[in-house]
């Protein structure tokens, strides 16, 4: 069968650089790095005491009291990016087939907040369980695309994607496929987490995964570096409007890229380090350059995975060499997590955006936070190193890597007709 073509059409983001895209973009441009002291708890025991955490944010500006009690913060974060991307795709719920439109969502974790908040209260009780009756539909990971999907009345596939930090690049993947094979016309995706909390922290810092520069957070997540010590943990919501190609045109929808493939690999090597050589990361950006119909002499940038942790900043420049040979360094490549952190399960559609409008605006937002090279790590790569870019751009990789060894990656177009 002859596959369809896929297109964005909207774009939302709830980030810790802002919350809404045109910030969230402006501020990757500058080079701004999120980073700071934690303030949703008292984290002066913990060994990692800051965060990048998702700033001015108040429930109360989105959602009604009542509501504010059904939702975890995760699903917040989700309803809030949902909206803005569904807003700029300027869709009219009256005039689309709502059981072809669809919903897939990502999420590593889920509802961490709520399970931490309800486990306490019980263990500080005298044994009697006394839960909130919506502990458990807070709590579960999948909750966040039944509510977007009852919200706006999104009768189509119904899903959550769970596979640690590749989640919502997952979730997009599956969207994309179900688009292209005619099983809908339209998908809200994309993913969200909240695990900026005393288990979220306490979990990581248990692992070794994430950085103890207390002293200077904002330097803290330094992809690619020397001195890199752990990925700083982050917090948000990513969300993308797919949309059937004819569809969109039909109702005269702006376009900001297309979805051209999608690669899926496993490590098959460890539940948290990746293959040292960089195997499952190399084979999903050829999946996803075969998927897509590419060369690996196409690709103008890739946004890294990049999470500023000392195995995996290694492995993925590996897996570039090895899979783009002399053309590896004539990629822009960059990590955006070295401003927003990691967002976990919503990394990939957080980094998706970021990819995207590089594409649209011709410009790579920068690696901040570079200071020495790493004599392991090939230095004739750009990383686009402390300043943003400006090239053409055509063909751009988005890459997640999950714990598990999971990946997955992603191509983007620059839409022509």
């Amino acid at each position: 069968m002859k596959l369809r073509r896929v297109v964005v059409t909207g774009l939302g983001a709830i980030t810790p650089l802002g919350n809404n895209v045109p910030d969230v973009w402006d501020a990757l441009l500058k080079g701004v790095s999120s980073a700071a002291p934690i303030t949703r708890f008292d984290a002066s025991k913990f060994k990692s005491q800051f965060a990048c955490e998702v700033k001015g944010y108040d429930p109360k500006d989105h959602f009604e009291r009542k509501e504010v009690r059904k939702y975890d913060l995760y699903a917040q974060y989700a309803m809030v990016s949902s909206e803005e991307a569904i807003r700029d795709s300027n869709l009219d719920l009256e005039k689309i087939d709502l059981d072809r439109a669809g919903v897939v969502w990502g999420s590593g974790i889920g509802g961490l907040d709520t399970f931490l908040a309800e486990i306490t209260n019980y263990a500080k009780g005298d044994g009697t369980p006394r839960f909130n009756p919506f502990f458990i539909p807070k709590m579960i990971a999948d909750i966040a695309a039944g509510h977007i999907s009852i919200k706006y009345g999104f009768r189509g596939p119904n899903f959550t994607t769970t596979s640690a930090c590749a989640s919502s690049a997952n979730s997009i993947i599956d969207s994309f496929n179900y688009i292209r094979l005619n099983k809908a016309d339209i998908f809200v995706t994309g993913g969200s987490e909240a695990a900026v909390n005393p288990a979220g922290i306490g979990g990581f810092n248990a692992m070794h995964a994430i950085s103890v520069r207390n002293d200077d957070p904002k330097t803290a997540s330094r992809p690619f570096d020397k001195d890199r010590d752990g990925f700083v943990l982050g917090e948000g919501g990513g969300a993308l409007v797919l949309e059937e190609l004819e569809h969109a045109k039909r109702r005269g929808a702006k376009i900001y890229a297309e979805v051209v493939g999608g690669g899926l690999s496993a490590d098959a090597h460890h539940i948290t380090s990746p293959h040292p050589e960089g195997v499952g990361a190399r084979n999903v950006m050829q999946y996803a350059l075969e998927d897509a119909g590419l060369m690996p002499g196409d690709v103008d940038h890739i946004n890294t995975h990049g999470t500023s942790t000392p195995l995996g900043d290694i492995a993925e420049p590996k897996a570039i060499v090895s899979l783009f040979g002399d053309h590896a360094y004539e990629i822009s490549i960059n990590s955006t997590k070295s401003m927003m952190g990691h967002l976990l399960g919503a990394a990939g559609a957080a980094e998706s955006i970021a990819t995207i409008l590089a594409i649209k605006n011709n410009i790579v937002p920068p690696t901040i936070n570079h200071f020495n090279l790493d004599p392991d790590i090939d230095p004739k790569l750009d990383f686009t190193f402390n300043k943003a870019k400006k090239r053409e751009l055509n063909i751009a990789l988005s890459n997640t890597f999950g714990f598990g060894g999971h990946n997955a990656s992603l191509v983007f177009k620059k839409f022509t007709e």
